[in-house]
């Protein structure tokens, strides 16, 4: 059983900005699913259970329509002005047998002792390319930096990734490390005059 969150949809046969400013107003959300050389479909769906799974960040989904269900991948959200709303999403859909190589977000949890010591927490990537089966496409990857201290850095090779899934970076390339906090120009300068 799957442990993707699902969602139902109905066809939809009109389409156009009359139509969908129609379907907004009755509170549901248009939108395409294509890909995999089949024909795109329109259809739209409750905004109540669509909001939650958008929130989540979740990737993958189980896409019912007429009866059957297909995995597929949210492709692009468009959101109102405020972007409080979502107006539109596309779904790609996918094999589950099938890789893909993406970027994720990398998100910082924790706070570091060296931090807390007057370190400053520098952060030269905020993503990582990764490679998986689409099914395991994380939402993130979490790096950890309660245990970091002034000087030490975490690598590559320090993350835990989910199953199946690998990166392309070298495993010791830096992706956080704590640094001591840089002299100001101004604070240089009076040193010498403080001493003569």
């Amino acid at each position: 059983m799957s442990n993707d969150p699902k969602i139902q949809a109905a066809r939809r046969e009109a389409v156009g900005t009359i139509a969908t400013r129609k379907l907004r107003r009755s509170g549901l959300i248009p939108g395409n699913i294509y890909g995999h050389k089949q024909e795109t479909i329109h259809f739209s769906v409750e905004n109540d259970s669509l909001a939650p799974i958008i929130a989540s960040g979740h990737k993958v989904v189980d896409f019912e329509l007429d009866g059957r269900v297909e995995k597929a991948i949210i492709q692009d959200v468009q959101w109102d002005t405020f972007s409080k709303h979502v107006q539109h999403f596309d779904l790609l859909r996918v094999d589950e047998n099938e890789r893909v190589t993406t970027q994720v977000d990398l998100v910082i949890r924790g706070i570091s002792p060296g931090v807390l010591a007057g370190g400053i927490l520098e952060q030269p990537h905020h993503t990582l390319p990764i490679e998986c089966p689409v099914i395991r496409l994380p939402d993130n990857i979490v790096v950890r930096v309660n245990t970091l201290q002034l000087g030490e850095s975490i690598h590559v090779k320090d993350l835990v990734l989910p199953k199946d899934v690998t990166t392309t970076l070298p495993p010791d390339e830096v992706l956080v490390h704590v640094v001591a906090p840089r002299k100001s120009a101004v604070a240089e300068e009076e040193a010498p005059a403080a001493e003569a």
